[in-house]
């Protein structure tokens, strides 16, 4: 029995996505491990030196308190300054913050329910607001296209005589991909260096990836500083920040899947068996008062498009007097 192709293609991608996993896996693991290694050392140094200043507390003692904190902590609830914070974690801002990243499915996990109730209404809350918030995103997207396809057909005026089409869009996807990257990563990662008090750039930039990307490790998450002032207000304006920063990558990825030739995925389809790779050419068309026109056009010699009508135009006035006379 012959393989197909596509399916050929796919098994080739398994094992190199296999291979990519084991890779990312290794420097992980070279790189993260001995930093954990170190940091078990210092936390076991500190415990035994802690037990021997306070000959009255039991190991035991120490171990069952340092498990009601970790969980505490686990929860959003940090113990330092005497469990004392600014503003409380399930203030309506704060809960502003945790149901958009429900809704976006970032989920950071610092915070969650922690009663049955709110559990089983998170799970009910996210079924419900998941697959709309993916209508909504798509629906707000396919009018920001239309300024983006304004920008891009500009590119074609200006320079369609000059380059090939697949050119200038690759040209529109790095000008996008750079508003982007300057508006909705280094911008925010410089304000929110300046906000957070333990965070350099590099963290904020990496705190502002793992979001736009939807990762949502939780391990930095703005606002969690206990000192934090108008703490609510804050998570709100990040929320807005999230919110608008998915929107502006589901465009640019909506640029790319444009593209054809930079559509890798359709190599993998079962309906890329047996098609022959798709060909553009520019043509540039004069109307009357339009100036020229550059559309991008599939060669497809096997398949020719059927011939539509014009649509027939309404009877007017006179033409259903002239009937009525006749």
């Amino acid at each position: 029995m012959k393989l197909r192709k596509s399916n050929v293609r796919l098994l080739a991608l398994s094992a190199f996505y296999a291979l990519y996993l084991v890779i990312g896996a290794s420097i992980f693991s070279a790189i993260e491990g001995p930093k954990e290694r170190d940091l078990v050392k210092e936390l076991r140094d500190l415990r035994i030196q802690f037990l021997e200043q306070n000959k009255c507390i039991t190991d035991r003692q120490l171990e069952q308190l340092i498990e009601v904190i970790v969980r505490a902590t686990n929860k959003g609830v940090s113990a330092t300054k005497n469990v004392t914070m600014s503003e409380p974690n399930w203030t309506f801002g704060q809960a502003i913050f945790f149901s958009g990243t429900v809704l976006t499915t970032i989920g950071y996990g610092r915070v969650a329910p922690l009663s049955d109730a709110g559990k089983g209404f998170c799970i009910l809350y996210a079924l419900i607001g998941i697959p709309l918030t993916l209508i909504m995103f798509s629906a707000v997207v396919e009018r920001l296209m239309i300024p983006t396809k304004i920008f891009l057909y500009f590119l074609f005026r200006k320079l369609g005589h000059l380059y090939k089409v697949f050119h200038i869009q690759v040209l529109h996807l790095v000008i996008m991909i750079a508003i982007v990257l300057v508006f909705f990563f280094v911008v925010p990662a410089g304000i929110y260096a300046a906000l957070e008090p333990t965070w350099n750039f590099l963290d904020a930039f990496y705190y502002c990836f793992i979001s736009m990307t939807t990762i949502g490790l939780g391990d930095y998450i703005p606002g969690d500083n206990p000192d934090q002032n108008l703490r609510a207000l804050y998570k709100v304006g990040t929320t807005v920040y999230l919110f608008l920063g998915l929107l502006v990558m589901m465009l640019v990825l909506a640029v790319l899947y444009d593209i054809p030739e930079l559509n890798l995925g359709f190599h993998f389809y079962l309906r890329s068996d047996g098609q022959d790779e798709e060909r553009t050419t520019l043509r540039s068309s004069m109307d009357g008062a339009g100036g020229p026109k550059y559309s991008k056009q599939v060669d497809d010699d096997q398949h020719p498009q059927p011939v539509v009508p014009p649509p027939r135009p309404p009877f007017t006035k006179e033409d259903t007097t002239i009937q009525s006379t006749q």
